[in-house]
Order: C-alpha cells, then structure tokens, then sequence
C-alpha cells in the first residue's frame, strides 16, 4: 500500500515508492548523499508541447523534491538545433506552472553549458578515452557488429593529437556535417550497444535557437545529460525506462571527467494510455497536416490541449499519482483519466442547465407574457458557492430525447398525457405536439399545475420523471462541441499500423444551436455540470461575448470500473 507522506509544512505530497526506496537509502547514514539536500531536475527537450505523459515526469521530479523538502530544476535540454524553439520554451513553463510546480530561480538551458561539454570533450580525448571517427552513417550501422560480432572503427587507434586537433576544426566549421564524428572509446564487444564506442558529438551546420550560429558542433543527449545533471549538482537523476540501457554510459561518462558531482540515474516506466498517441513526432504530424486544429486541439493529450478541454491541474495530479511509479510499462485507460477528471468536477463545477439538441415546449394554460424567477444553488456540493436566478416563462426549450410521440417501455419523460417535472420549476403534463413535413417534432405541448411551484404538490403526488430546460425568452444561444478519442483503435500506433488510418472521424461534433441559461453571461466560473447533460467548460480562446463557445469535458456517466 502506497504511504502518504507529508511535508515540514504538513502539506500532502506524493506517495512513497520505489524511487524514494532508493533515496532514503542514499540519505541514511553512511549512504552516498548523507547529508545532502536531495536534488532533482525536469529536463524536456524544447521540440514540441507537454503532453500527459510529460505531466507524470513532472509529478515524480517535482513531487519527490517536495517530500524530501529539496530542490528541483527546470532545464531545456536543447541539444539539438533541429526542431527547438522558443515557443515551445514558454509553454512548457507555462504548462509546468499551471499543474502547481515551481522551480524558484533554477531555470537553466543545457546551451549554456555548451563549453564545458566542449572541454570534457577535449579532456576524454587527452586521456585516450574518445576519437574523431570518420565513418558516415550507412557505415556507422554497418560496422555495428552483432551480439557475436564487435563493432569496429578504423579510426579507433587514431593518435590522441590528431584527434584534438580534428574535434578543433569540427568546432571552426571546417568539416561538413556528417563529415566526421566524436565517438567516446570503452568497448566494442560491449552486449550493451550502447557502450559500442557511442557516438558523443555531432557536426550540423544549423541555426540554435539559443546560441545562434555560434557552435556547430553538438554534444549527443547520452554524453550532454550526465554533464548537466553533475553542473547543477543533482543528486537523483530520474528518468524514463527507456534510458535503463544507457546508463552504464551514463555512470561511465561522470566516472571518466572531472565532474563537480556525482548524480545517480533512476530509471522509471513512462506513461501509456490508450486511444492516444504520445510522440512527439507524431503529435506534430497531426498539428501540421492538419489533423487537428493546432498542438492545444482538445483531442490532444497535450497539457495546453486538456487544458482547453477542461482538465484541471487538480485532476491531473490525482490521475498521475493513482496510477503510481513502476519499473514495468504498462498501458492505463483513457476512462481512468476521465474518471479522475469527472470526480474532481463534481466537487467544484457549479451547476446550470443548457440544451443542446432543442425543441420547443409551450406551456399553453400558463399566462401570456408573465415572468417567474426561482432561486437555486450553483453547487450543492459548496452552499458557500452562492445562488443564481433562473428565469421561467410559458415558452421553454427541452432536448429533443425528452420527448417521445410513441414512448418505449420504461420511457419516464415527456409523451402524450404523461406527467413530469421541470427541474426547480412546476409539474408538466404533455397534450401533444407539432411536426413539420418530414415528421420531425417541432414543439411540444404541455399544461402546468400551478400548484406545483418548485416541485411540491398540496396532494403530495410524485412523478418518476425529472428533465431540464431552458427559458425561451432568457437565454444565451451557444455553440457546443462535443468530444470523443481522437483515435478509434486503443493501440494506434503499435506493430507495422499507421496512426492516421485510425482517427476517429467521430472525435469532433459541432452544435450550432444550443441554449444555455442567461445566467453564465454573470458567472466568473469556467467549469459547469449542464444538468443531465455531462461536465463542459467555456472555450476562452474561441469564445467572446457575443459568442459563447462550450466544450465538453467529461460525460456524467462514468464507464470507468476499477479492476479488483
């Protein structure tokens, strides 16, 4: 069973796991950081927008600071030139600060470590520990070996001189990319691929979004992370499982410079869930084929995307804790995020009511041209949340689905001669209806009991039905978008499929003529529960004042079942 823990300001932080295992461990007297302040760091690559699986990172790094009242960096890991830029640096802190974290002072970027990569570069040359190699890409691979057979290099022997005065040159620019390569020199029988002599600079002649044109030159992630983490004086260097197999070169890279510090990598599984895509290649191939509308579309699973959907960091955090640290990857449900979502929203979304698929209903015994106000609560769950007016006259709209000509078994809504009740209003009876020349219902026709007013009768009678509406004379017409998963398999991009042969076509549904109670033209609040309807927030990017736009967040039905 996870242990909740607690910080020195009584604060909840994350559950206790394997990683903190380890942590006490090194912490304890006569461990290796005894006496040290546990120090983490979030290192993204600044390439593309956060997505929920960076969020589980983010709650690890920062929520492990946190219990062990440490520190924790933000650092772009800006490497390599190619796809980084500066917008994507501003989301992501915008991202990390909207889920609740803050890194204080200790904003750094990997480029500005670039010259001392640079001299630890020189400095494994200088102690025959790395060498210009010259073999192109094709013959990189073809010289790899297999797990009978080493790699090989020709240019593993090169002199020590030689190879610093070629790194000098790759630096100045006088070798075209790909030309030439720094490889670091440990053992190319290695069963780990990743000690085969692994390449640790690069040449390309491009552009950084933080240096300019001043380097062309690049340190590989593998050679640059542990540098950056040994600078910073991070002590636990937490990473996904995928970085398991590289950390042999990790610890070889920190044991052969003179590093100021000595970090530990741990290793944990990342996020999967289904229905999704988590690459950010493939993420940017939505946005940019236009599979989406931009990297914050609500289908994404990016933070700025769920965020517009009506995610909130509260929410978030609930899901990236619940499903916990692990050593094995795993894939979790979609509905498990939506479950975490639709409990956090019924506690804090005020309620209203809309309709989205309307049809008229008149009340034909009710005076022409009279007014009715009735006075609710916005959530029943905080009373301190106040009360709102609602608005009653003899025309209403109801959904469409509340009302039947034919009614199947069990059918409790509207239907010829049967009694319901408006929600907070009076009891209704239905008389009939019109159509118009398809067969289509137009409007409803109902009488009321006077006597009904807020939901009591003098004779004490009930009703099974209860539906919403909406007052035909006060209300806010609406645009409402109706999400779905993006994508209609659960694995779209495993094994030889093509992610964009499963995109759900039914993932966006637009309605243009829905009704909203006047009362969200005052409300401050961006989350509501339309009433039988599901959990929906404004659309701030794409709302204005005179044109109010809902997206749906979660459904009220929650499909989700905790496995036993």
């Amino acid at each position: 069973m996870a242990e909740e823990i607690k910080n020195n300001n009584n604060e909840e932080v994350m559950s206790s796991n394997f990683i903190h295992t380890f942590i006490d461990e090194d912490i304890a007297e006569g461990g290796q950081y005894e006496g040290k302040t546990v120090h983490t760091r979030f290192p993204p690559e600044p390439n593309g927008y956060l997505h929920i699986g960076h969020a589980k990172a983010i709650c690890i790094d920062f929520g492990t600071a946190e219990k062990y009242n440490g520190l924790c960096n933000l650092r772009m890991d800006d490497t390599n030139p190619t796809k980084e830029d500066v917008e994507y640096v501003d989301a992501i802190k915008e991202d990390i600060k909207w889920l609740g974290f803050d890194w204080g002072d200790r904003f750094y970027f990997a480029s500005e470590y670039f010259p001392q990569m640079y001299d630890y570069a020189v400095e494994l040359i200088k102690k025959g520990l790395a060498y210009v190699c010259e073999l192109n890409a094709e013959q990189m691979k073809e010289y790899r070996g297999d797990l009978k057979t080493p790699a090989k290099s020709p240019y593993r022997d090169r002199p020590i001189e030689e190879s610093l005065d070629l790194f000098e040159r790759m630096k100045n620019g006088e070798f075209e990319d790909g030309k030439m390569t720094l490889r670091a020199k440990i053992d190319l029988a290695s069963g780990n691929f990743s000690m085969r002599d692994p390449v640790i600079y690069r040449i390309n002649h491009m552009a950084h979004h933080k240096t300019g044109t001043e380097w062309c030159i690049y340190p590989m992630y593998d050679f640059a992370h542990p540098i950056e983490d040994a600078i910073e004086g991070i002590t636990h260097s937490l990473c996904t499982l995928e970085f398991e197999s590289h950390r042999p070169l990790y610890d070889w890279v920190i044991a052969n410079i003179s590093a100021p510090a000595k970090p530990r990598q741990i290793e944990f599984a990342r996020l999967g869930i289904n229905n999704t895509v988590m690459s950010k290649r493939k993420l940017r191939q939505l946005v940019e084929e236009g599979y989406v509308n931009g990297w914050d579309d609500p289908r994404m699973p990016t933070l700025c995307g769920l965020r517009r959907r009506g995610y909130t960091p509260e929410s978030i955090r609930s899901f990236c804790e619940q499903i916990g640290v692990s050593k094995v990857n795993s894939t979790v449900e979609y509905g498990f995020l939506e479950h975490c979502l639709r409990n956090d929203l019924n506690d804090r979304a005020n309620r209203i009511m809309a309709v989205i698929h309307p049809i008229k209903l008149v009340i034909t015994n009710y005076p022409e041209g009279k007014t009715e106000e009735f006075t609710v609560e916005n959530n029943p769950n905080h009373p301190e949340d106040g009360e709102r007016t609602i608005t009653f006259s003899r025309e209403c709209y109801i959904e469409s689905e509340d009302f039947m000509e034919e009614p199947f078994r069990k059918y409790q809504r509207l239907y010829p001669g049967n009694e319901v009740r408006l929600k907070s209003a009076y009891y209704v009876t239905c008389t009939g209806c019109d159509k118009d020349e398809n067969g289509n219902v137009t409007t409803v026709y109902a009488e009321y009991d006077p006597e009904s007013r807020g939901g009591d009768t003098p004779d004490g009678r009930k009703v099974r039905g209860t539906i919403h509406w909406v007052d035909a004379n006060n209300y806010v017409p609406a645009e409402v978008r109706l999400y779905d998963n993006l994508f209609t398999d659960p694995e779209p991009d495993t094994g030889d499929k093509n992610f964009l042969d499963y995109i759900n076509p039914e993932s966006l549904v637009v309605l243009n003529d829905c009704k909203v109670e006047a009362s969200v033209k005052d409300n401050p609040h961006t989350h509501y529960q339309f009433m039988r309807l599901g959990y929906f927030c404004t659309d701030n990017k794409d709302s204005s004042k005179d044109h109010f736009v809902f997206n749906r967040s979660v459904s009220l039905k929650d499909g989700f079942k905790k496995k036993k």
